[in-house]
This record gives C-alpha cells, sequence and structure tokens, in this order.
C-alpha cells in the first residue's frame, strides 16, 4: 500500500503504516541506560521506515525491577500483592514513555501505552496473573494512523476486579507473543543481551553454540529446565497460536535464533541442548497419610498458592501401618508459601515437612531423544564420573532432568555439554529415517 500523509491525534503530520505487523519486544538490558534505549528506538524506527506497523513491547529499566522490590522490602516484610503489582507495574512505563520521546526525537510519531491501555486483560492472580484476552483495538487504531505504539510490558488489568496486574518475571515476553498473535503479526522479535539461544549457558560453556532454530516444544522444555533466554509461557503462547518467535541480540546486527512449529525444523539433533536452574528447592513430606486423595489435596493447595511444582517423587509405604515419602521440588522463592501451603492442608498430613534450598537441575532436551535409546544411561554416566550425585530425576520424551546439589550444578553442565558434543564442529541429528549421522556446524 502506498503511503500517504495523515493527520495524528496530536495534529501532526504521520504516515499512514502499511506493510506487515511486526512486534518487537525489548528486555531489561536492551534498554538500561540512555544510550541503550535510544538503539532500541533506533530499531524501532528503522522497522517503521521498512514499510511496517511496529508494536514495541519494554522491560523495565536494567535494575529497576530488584530496586522496586527492595524499596518494597524496606516497607513491609509480607507486601500486598495487589499493591505490589500496582509498584511493579510502573518500572515497564518509565522505559515506554521515555522510548516513546526517542523516537519523536527520530522524527516519528509514537504513542506510549500501559498494559490496561493496550487492551491485556488477566485473571486476578497477582503477581502471577495469565492472559485471558486480547483487546487491541486502541493498539490498531494507532497503528492505523502511522503511529508506532509503545506497550508496556509484564501487566494488565483483571477482568474481575479491574486491577493493575503483573504476569511474573519476564511477562514481557508473554505481552509481546500475545500481542502477537491478537495482531496477525509476522513475527514476534525478542531482544536481549545474547544473540540468540544457545546449546547451553555461555557464562558456563564459553564453546556453546547458537542454535539457527529450535523447536516449541524443545523451546518449551528447555524453559520449564532453567533456560532464561525466553519465558515458559510466552512459548506456550507462541505455539498455541503459531507465533513465530525470533530470539536476537539487541546490540549486534545478523539473525539469532527463530522458534518454530517442529515441522518447519531442518533437522531433529538428538540432544539439541543442556540447560540448567539453581533457583530449585526441595520439599519432602515424610510419612504422609496412606490414604486416597491426600497427594490431591496437597498439591490443589499448592495450585490454590500459586505454587509451581516441577520434579515429583513419591515412595509406596513398606507396610500399610507406615506413611509414604513425598518430595517436590519448587522455585526457591516459593519454598515459603509452598510450606505453609501444606500445612495449612492438615497439621497431620505428613509426620514431618524437610526442606532443602541448596539444589539444583540440569536437563538435557532434544526432540530425537524419543527414538535414540542410551540417552538417559549416558546423562547418569557422566555425572557418576564426575562424582555427582543424583538425587531426583524427571523425565518426558524430550527431555532428562537431574536434581542435584546447586554447587555441582556448573560441573554437571560442562560435562554434559562436552559429553555429547554440542560445542563441536559436528552436531549428531537424526533425519527423517531416524538414522544418526553428522552434520558440518559453525560454533
Amino acid at each position: 500500500m502506498a503511503e500517504v500523509n495523515v493527520e495524528t491525534s496530536q495534529g501532526t503530520p504521520g504516515v499512514a503504516a502499511g506493510g506487515e505487523t511486526v512486534v518487537m519486544k525489548f528486555g531489561g538490558t536492551s534498554v538500561a541506560g540512555p544510550e541503550d534505549l535510544k538503539r532500541a528506538a533506533a530499531r524501532i524506527v528503522a522497522e517503521r521506515e521498512r514499510g511496517n506497523k511496529v508494536v514495541a513491547v519494554l522491560s523495565a529499566r536494567g535494575k529497576t525491577t530488584d530496586e522496586l522490590l527492595t524499596m518494597a522490602g524496606e516497607i513491609s516484610d509480607r507486601p500486598s500483592p495487589r499493591e505490589m503489582d500496582m509498584l511493579l507495574s510502573t518500572g515497564e512505563r518509565i522505559s515506554c514513555a521515555l522510548c516513546a520521546m526517542a523516537i519523536w526525537d527520530l522524527g516519528h510519531q509514537a504513542i506510549s501505552l500501559t498494559g490496561s491501555q493496550a487492551g491485556i486483560v488477566t485473571d486476578s492472580s497477582h503477581t502471577k496473573a495469565r492472559i485471558v484476552d486480547v483487546r487491541a483495538g486502541r493498539i490498531e487504531q494507532a497503528l492505523d494512523r502511522g503511529d508506532i505504539v509503545l506497550v508496556a510490558g509484564f501487566q494488565g488489568v483483571s477482568t474481575d476486579s479491574k486491577d493493575v496486574t503483573t504476569l511474573g518475571r519476564g511477562g514481557s515476553d508473554t505481552t509481546a507473543v500475545a500481542l502477537a498473535a491478537a495482531l496477525g503479526a509476522s513475527v514476534c522479535e525478542i531482544y536481549t543481551d545474547v544473540a540468540g539461544v544457545f546449546t547451553a549457558d555461555p557464562r558456563l560453556v564459553p564453546a556453546a553454540r547458537k542454535l539457527v532454530q529450535i523447536s516449541f516444544e524443545e523451546m518449551l522444555e528447555m524453559s520449564a529446565s532453567g533456560a532464561g533466554v525466553l519465558q515458559l509461557r510466552s512459548v506456550e503462547y507462541a505455539r498455541n497460536h503459531g507465533v513465530r518467535i525470533h530470539c536476537r541480540s539487541s546490540f549486534e546486527e545478523g539473525t539469532g535464533t527463530l522458534v518454530v512449529a517442529e515441522e518447519e525444523t531442518m533437522e531433529n539433533p538428538f540432544v539439541t541442548a543442556v540447560t540448567h536452574s539453581s533457583d530449585e528447592a526441595r520439599v519432602t513430606l515424610a510419612g504422609v497419610r496412606n490414604e486416597p486423595g491426600m497427594a490431591g489435596r496437597i498439591f490443589t493447595a499448592l495450585a490454590d498458592a500459586n505454587v509451581n511444582v516441577d520434579v515429583i517423587i513419591q515412595n509406596e509405604p513398606v507396610s500399610t501401618s507406615h506413611g509414604a515419602d513425598l518430595s517436590f521440588t519448587v522455585g526457591r522463592n516459593d519454598l515459603a508459601t509452598a510450606v505453609e501451603a501444606i500445612e495449612a492442608v492438615d497439621v497431620s498430613a505428613a509426620e514431618e515437612i524437610l526442606t532443602d534450598d541448596k539444589i539444583g537441575k540440569v536437563s538435557i532436551v532434544g526432540a530425537g531423544m524419543r527414538s535414540h535409546p542410551g540417552v538417559a544411561a549416558k546423562v547418569f554416566k557422566v555425572l557418576g564420573d564426575e562424582g555427582i550425585n543424583i538425587e531426583m530425576i524427571s523425565t518426558s520424551p524430550i527431555k532428562i532432568s537431574c536434581v542435584i546439589a546447586a554447587d555441582r550444578v556448573p560441573d554437571a553442565v560442562r560435562a554434559l555439554h562436552d559429553s555429547f558434543d554440542l560445542g563441536d564442529d559436528a552436531i549428531h541429528y537424526e533425519d527423517s529415517t531416524g538414522e544418526h549421522k553428522a552434520r558440518a556446524g559453525s560454533r
């Protein structure tokens, strides 16, 4: 469509937007300082000058969210979740307003919107809300006027209480994907401080290789296992709505990693990456009453408390007079909430509640693992050879996770990455016939 001059709501000349709709998300490090924010604004303007409609989602600048959390802690030991959302939502609004100013200085029209103004509607779970609807009419009107739209990430408005809500750590990724789905965007670009998705955390494994493509299923498992480059819920939302994600660097040009449907991927490595998390805690209920429905009551209480449970292991009691032992892992920040929730179920539900906040998790992920025997055996042998004790094990068709001591996580990541040759020029994959081959690749 040809570009024509139009009048914006502010009465200044604008350019009616044509082309495709592109959603660009910039993380906290990408807008941390004045020059970072101006660099993000320049990237946004460059995309607009290619003739596309542009919506940019911004996170809070640098350590702003941490500083706000510190402020809250100075006032209250247990601040109200509703008021925490009111407080934390301000960081993203600051980023958007400042970026809009920078875009105006570059000669383009921009409008910044809060999550509620942008039509992000959520449930009422303060600090961990989920998006239930995106009413993007105001954004579409602004795009049709030729405006660049800046949306505060990480936040929305509750459909019930009309209160401000936040989506949890990394929620700006979910905001961006949800907007891309609602607007029918051609791509959702996630700009961050790394060049893409790697075979391991480059800070632990300098030889880690950037992945050109990865499937939604693999990325879901990686995010759930500790890979912090993309939020789990954003990947889940993208898979469910068919939104292609391009994860790339804010600080350098070039392509990053495309996250796409499995049928679009070029090959299925039997091990794609090693992920890890050192932010885990374990709860063990010793002597759980051996009666039907007890596990259901315990985990319903945890769900009602908004505690996400990961690895679960239960040992059957040795006799009817003995209780079972039930262990599970949660995020370290959720440990106190988890214990309180369990105690509220029934003080006699278990003989003893034990906790350990010094555990970590290491995982290997790969679509080809579905039909490649021996991967689990190799993982266990590698960790055993390193003298690393495995305390809990969890598997899926394309993932193996091991809970280990937190201080051994770096050693485990490096050992597994080396053992599966993930940083070498030859990477092993499975072709359409199921045959295992090696392909030359670049680091």
